[in-house]
This record gives C-alpha cells, structure tokens and sequence, in this order.
C-alpha cells in the first residue's frame, strides 16, 4: 500500500533493474513522484507498471547518460513535468571484463568512465542547476559508489578508479551545494542479490587467486538505506554510507 503522495519528485538513473528498481519502487511506494531513467525503454516501462501497481507515481524517460544531449532533454522533461527536483540518485553503471590490466582494451576503459564518473557529472551538473533555482531551492544527491570506492576486486582496474572518482566528486558536491542547500551523499554497496551479483553465488576470484562462493543480502535492505538518506531534512546529510553482506569477504585480509 502507497503511503500518500509527499510532493517531493526523485530521480533514478539505471533504473530498469537491480539496484536501481529496487529503489526506484521503494521511493514511489513512500509518495515520491519518481523519473526511471534508462537505456532500456521497456524495462523501464514495466518498472512504471510495478510502481503503479504499489500506487505510485512514476515516469519512463529513455536516456543515455554518457550523452549530454539525452541527459539534457531528460531535464527538460522533468522541468516541464513536475518543474521540480528533491533526489537524484545516481545509479546507472557499468563495469568491464576482469582482464589483465594489459588486456583491458582502451575503447572499454572509455566506455566505463563515461558511464559511471561522466554519467553521473552530467546529470549531478543538470540537478545541481535545477536544485538551486527552483522553490522552494535545495534538494539531495545520492550517489552509487559501491565496496570498489574503498578496495578492488581483482581484474576491475576501471570500475575501481571510476568508483574512487565518484567519493571526490561527492566530496566536491557536498562543499560546493551548502551554498544552495543541496545536500550530496554516497552509498556503497556489496553483494546486493540483483543480477549482476549472481556470479557471486557461482564464486568469484579473490584477492589470493583463489575462487569462493560469496554471501549475498537483500536488495531490499539498499532500497531501504536509500530512502533513508533521501527522507532526511536537508539540514542532515548521510556523507558516506556502507551497506554490505556481513560476511562478504570485505573487511580483512585476502
């Protein structure tokens, strides 16, 4: 059951599965009017489908966030829409082959970057510019950072410099929005059971070359972390957030 609309409009890029699904929904099933934004226009539909299913509210909008131009006119439409934004969550992301280092091929080095750290620079620039002109001004950024902000995991050179970039630009966002009453926070998440974390429970490679099945939590437990850091009054402010399996191999020596 949706608890009453609270006004207040968030935004969820990847949103059509895993994480971003998970939170997508959990925000409109708390009264936020939520924008899905994605590649991927069906899955991002029946996203919308489930949300109004929970009696939310909540809009498709098919974007590229490696693109400027998709990343502007999913502004646009948000402007004309609800002429407002109180949460982005920066979500959408991507990670490449575990290769050797040598082996990691230029053109997917690029692409990573310009999905996880320009991605998410281009539509933290939009809301940063839409947060602190609007009215009532201000609103929060949420940034995914994920365990690879901290420590990589073997073979994943570009996800783990992407994800270390993402705390200096939430660090940055933070100390230029006071100003503006925009609030930014990051999250970092491990072995949350969506898709992508399935390898975990076939076994991956460990920091000492050997290969282990990795415990895995809830989704739900992350949809609820980040509601959490959005329902906060912009007077308080969730800097950093570690949410994690309790006995993935994280914490330690491998």
């Amino acid at each position: 059951m949706s608890e009453t609309k609270n006004g207040k409009v968030a935004l969820v890029t990847g949103a059509g599965s895993g994480i971003g699904r998970a939170c997508a929904l959990r925000l409109a099933e708390h009264g936020y009017s939520v924008v899905l934004a994605g590649r991927r226009q069906a899955a991002l539909d029946a996203v919308v489908g489930e949300a109004r299913a929970l009696g939310g509210d909540a809009l498709a909008v098919s974007c590229d966030v490696t693109q400027a131009d998709s990343v502007a006119a999913l502004f646009d439409t948000i402007r004309a829409r609800f002429g407002r934004l109180d949460v982005l969550f920066n979500n959408a992301g991507r990670n490449g082959p575990p290769v050797d280092l040598d082996e990691l091929e230029i053109d997917v080095w690029r692409s990573v970057v310009d999905t996880n750290l320009t991605g998410v620079f281009l539509c933290t620039r939009a809301a940063f510019g839409l947060m602190k002109t609007q009215n009532p001004r201000g609103g929060r950024i949420i940034n995914n950072g994920s365990i690879s902000a901290h420590a990589p995991r073997p073979n994943s050179a570009a996800y783990t410099a992407t994800k270390h970039a993402i705390t200096g630009l939430t660090k940055s966002v933070s100390l230029d929005g006071r100003k503006y009453d925009i609030a930014c926070g990051q999250i970092d998440i491990g072995n949350a059971e969506t898709e992508m974390a399935e390898r975990m429970a076939r076994g991956v490679p460990q920091a000492n070359g050997e290969i282990a099945v990795e415990p895995l939590m809830d989704v739900r437990h992350v949809a609820d972390a980040v509601l959490h850091m959005a329902s906060l009054p912009l007077s308080a402010n969730v800097q950093f957030m570690t949410i994690m399996a309790t006995r993935m191999p994280f914490v330690g020596r491998g």
